[in-house]
């Protein structure tokens, strides 16, 4: 999936997160990968860069960003 579709997705997921905020938390969680946090999503990272990564894991809800609940 394309960067803006994951980002599309995202921000339709999560109505109270707008672009800024959601460049936050992908950085903080490719922050995370690089510091040696296990990845989510069973692929192989080598391939992918940490903030693709980061995106993936947003996009598909298995990270969980604090503060943005779904009301």
């Amino acid at each position: 999936m394309k960067v803006e579709q994951l980002t599309a997705k995202i921000l339709e997921n999560n109505p109270n997160m707008d672009r800024y905020q959601l460049a936050l938390a992908v950085a903080k969680r490719a922050d995370q990968l690089l510091n040696g946090a296990k990845s989510k999503i069973s692929v192989k990272a080598k391939n992918i860069k940490p903030a693709d990564l980061a995106l993936m894991e947003l996009a598909e809800g298995l990270v969980v960003v604090d503060g943005f609940t779904q009301e």
